[in-house]
């Protein structure tokens, strides 16, 4: 989300020092549980009532296919409801310490200003404990992919990391990870869509453009920095990293409502957004209108809000907001 040039770059598996981390300039600001639910048949059987006025039948006939469709939304709702109040912690491995629930506020860090507003939406919603800081350096998560695009576009080729310390069991694993950043990339609603990028996994010793990595708010802190006191991810040019900030990713943003998989999505849209070529950030166009993929959505969807941040940047001083937004082409 807000730009920051870091000391230069380091291999992906080395820690930067942090000196190295603290610069002028990166760009920076975004389950699966185990749940068995008896379909309509079994709970209908269950009921006492046989032969054909019983409740089964009775339940069939009335609801015709339908019937057989609604114990499968049953388990989704679940499944989506669980993940959502779950809010899945992280392993102690590596921690200097954890993030609370008991108070969603921010942390604080360096550069106090207490003289600036910080908008209430840009806190970081409630939930299960997140790993503050991990080991600071990353593995490359196993997997490549196509070439995905058309011929036009310039080829932005990347790996997928996490950070050594996390644990991603708790939110279904690496191979879940990689494969919610490759098939938000790749859907047609992405930066595909105009022909201007195109994009391709790889792995291994590959020297990809660019390293999307899953990174604990400490390290992410130390390679974009942490002027504005709440919880973002960035995109760092010089070390050629995208980072998605792992307290983010596990809890999302007020701005989304609760809908996590939206707020990763856009997360992951927007930081990319930096990697290819849009360092800049853009407001509110119109009153409930889709936000700008390059808005700063994770801090808040009103103009007034990013404005009080940054007083002499790109938000005028409007009460214009949009409503929340993960594609850079939601139309296509």
């Amino acid at each position: 989300m807000a730009n920051r040039h870091a000391g230069g770059t380091t291999p992906h598996s080395q820690r930067l020092p942090r000196e190295a981390r603290r610069g002028d300039g990166p760009l920076c600001a975004s389950w699966d549980p185990e749940k068995r639910v008896q379909s309509a048949a079994t709970s209908a059987r269950g009921g006492g009532t046989s032969g054909k006025g019983g409740a089964l039948r009775r339940f069939v006939n009335n609801w015709g296919w339908r019937a057989y469709a609604i114990p499968v939304l049953i388990i989704i709702t679940v499944a989506v409801i669980a993940d959502a109040v779950r809010s899945p912690s992280v392993a102690e491995t590596g921690s200097s310490g954890e993030i609370e629930n008991a108070n969603p506020g921010p942390i604080p860090g360096a550069d106090d200003d207490p003289g600036r507003e910080v908008p209430e939406m840009g806190q970081l919603p409630p939930g299960g404990p997140v790993l503050e800081a991990g080991a600071g350096s990353f593995y490359v998560v196993p997997g490549t992919s196509d070439v995905i695009g058309r011929d036009s576009g310039e080829l932005n080729d990347f790996t997928i990391e996490i950070e050594d310390g996390i644990d991603t069991g708790d939110f279904g694993g690496d191979d879940a990870i990689a494969q919610m950043i490759e098939a938000t990339l790749y859907n047609p609603k992405s930066w595909t869509a105009d022909g201007k990028v195109k994009f391709q996994r790889v792995d291994g010793d590959a020297k990809p453009k660019f390293r999307i990595s899953l990174s604990t708010p400490e390290t992410v802190r130390e390679a974009c920095g942490f002027d504005i006191e709440l919880e973002t991810s960035c995109y760092n040019p010089d070390t050629e990293r995208v980072y998605l900030n792992l307290a983010r990713w596990v809890r999302g943003a007020t701005s989304f409502e609760g809908d996590i998989g939206l707020y990763r999505q856009y997360q992951i849209n927007h930081e990319v957004g930096h990697a290819v070529g849009h360092p800049q950030h853009d407001p509110c166009p119109g009153e409930g209108r889709l936000a700008p993929i390059m808005m700063q959505q994770t801090l808040s969807l009103k103009n007034s809000d990013l404005h009080s941040l940054d007083p002499g940047g790109y938000a005028p001083d409007d009460d214009v907001t949009c409503r929340p937004n993960a594609w850079p082409f939601p139309e296509v």
